[in-house]
């Protein structure tokens, strides 16, 4: 397991840097614990849970644009795309943009943008193994899980399981989604899951995307 990382609006230090992308180099994920500033994370989960209790949230789909569709038997989170709109979200996508720069400078990627959105999985609620970009159609290129939940119980479960990339039958990593805890992984090349979970479940999604512009069309529609 590769170092925690401080993930805050400074620049990263170069120990942080090194730790991070050795980790994407050698085995294309990182998971540190008590990685995000706790009373970061508590902002958010207040902010996501206040949604949630207010019906703010979007039932979170498959696919993009005309291809995206519900499907409860594959996920069953739900979801508010980071607009700013918080000193909160600000503080944590100023975080990713320190991050995107890092991991521009150190592996050459040309990320271009990040999104995020936070996920609200209710009890019972799962996202089935997958991948988050294709092969040879990447736009998402690095993913990345920021969790926020405070006491996250022993048997709450809910974590998010991590598979080879050679072999998506073994499991490299389980995390679980307690706050402060910080994951990232190669958005296509890593397959992961979502397991049902028993208590209310917050985190952030992201991906750092390249430009997949189209006929002069900035970048087409998530």
């Amino acid at each position: 397991m590769t170092p925690s990382m401080c993930l805050s609006p400074s620049v990263l230090s170069p120990a942080t840097q090194v730790a991070l992308v050795d980790a994407l180099v050698e085995q294309g994920w990182y998971v540190g614990t008590g990685v995000l500033e706790l009373d970061l994370c508590h902002a958010l989960h207040r902010e996501l849970i206040q949604m949630a209790n207010h019906n703010a949230l979007d039932e979170a789909g498959i696919g993009r644009g005309q291809q995206h569709h519900l499907r409860k038997d594959i996920r069953g989170d739900a979801i508010h795309w980071l607009d700013r709109e918080s000193e909160a979200q600000r503080r944590y996508l100023m975080a990713m943009e320190d991050l995107q720069q890092a991991l521009n400078q150190s592996l050459f990627l040309g990320l271009f943008e990040y999104e995020a959105h936070f996920a609200h999985y209710p009890p019972g609620a799962f996202y089935q193994r997958h991948v988050d970009s294709f092969r040879g159609r990447a736009n998402r290129v690095v993913s990345t899980v920021g969790y926020l939940n405070p006491d996250w119980p022993a048997n709450g479960g809910g974590e998010m399981v991590l598979y080879h990339p050679d072999n998506p039958s073994q499991e490299v990593a389980r995390v679980t989604p307690e706050a402060g805890t910080f994951a990232c992984f190669m958005s296509e090349t890593i397959p992961h899951e979502v397991l049902p979970t028993r208590e209310p479940r917050a985190s952030i999604a992201g991906w750092f995307r390249r430009n997949a512009s189209l006929s002069g069309v900035l970048d087409p529609a998530r």
